[in-house]
């Protein structure tokens, strides 16, 4: 009779062949697991701020988006520029911000000789609920800086001269040229709509307050003059106009 197959004719053989692949795959499984892991940690390395509103900071250079926009709040508390932070669910996220492209002539610049500085403050309220206007419109590239009042934004890119740097209201003008700038110019590079029946992505008729008098014109017109507060009311029940309290800030 002819002779069996090698692997019948040595069992202690194949048992030992048959350890030896099981050890292999588990060398296998084992470095993938290592791989995963250091991929993961490399991510976690970057500093990373949990945002309530889910949105995701997309940049021109970025490879991978971050949530580095500052989560919202219920509780007011005072922010970096001296200003109560304002409370309930951003607007829209600071990223939808235009890349870098000139906007109604107003440049998107890495380092600007100032002709003129001026500080405005916007507050927006939807059906009587307070909504915020969030740090960082006008940056390209923001940095998240995390102090003793919270969340502040720089740009590592180039920053608009019509910008905010905190999720307080705070609307910053810092222009080379000295000339009129508008809330309809911050809405522009923020590349949010701006109507007298639609504030970014609130929806109604908008009841206008600037210092605390009623406008009746576009609210895109409004000047963003120095210690200007604005007030837009989206909706019924209307609020009435909150005063801004700039002794003390500094500005």
């Amino acid at each position: 009779m002819a002779a069996g197959p090698a692997a019948d004719a040595n069992p202690s053989k194949a048992v030992h062949q048959n350890k030896v692949r099981v050890s292999f795959r588990a060398v296998l499984i084992v470095s993938a697991a290592l791989l995963l892991s250091s991929c993961g940690s490399s991510r976690t390395a970057h500093p990373v701020t949990t945002a309530l509103t889910t949105p995701l900071t997309f940049t021109a250079t970025a490879e991978i988006p971050t949530t580095t926009v500052a989560a919202p709040t219920s509780s007011p508390y005072i922010g970096p520029d001296h200003l109560p932070i304002e409370t309930g669910p951003f607007l829209a996220a600071a990223t939808t911000t235009r890349l870098g492209a000139i906007v109604h002539r107003i440049q998107c610049q890495q380092v600007t000789q100032l002709a003129y500085t001026s500080y405005a403050h916007l507050q927006v309220y939807v059906r009587g609920r307070s909504r915020a206007l969030p740090g960082g419109i006008g940056m390209v590239d923001m940095v998240p800086s995390l102090g003793r009042h919270g969340i502040s934004y720089s740009p590592s890119t180039c920053v608009y001269w019509l910008h905010t740097r905190a999720a307080d209201g705070l609307i910053e003008v810092e222009s080379p040229v000295l000339r009129r700038f508008t809330l309809g110019d911050l809405f522009a590079i923020w590349n949010q709509p701006l109507s007298s029946n639609r504030v970014a992505g609130a929806r109604g008729p908008v009841t206008v307050a600037v210092d605390g008098r009623p406008w009746h014109g576009d609210p895109a017109r409004i000047p963003l003059t120095e210690h200007t507060a604005i007030q837009l009311s989206v909706g019924r029940p209307v609020v009435p106009p909150q005063p801004v309290v700039w002794v003390g800030t500094g500005l």
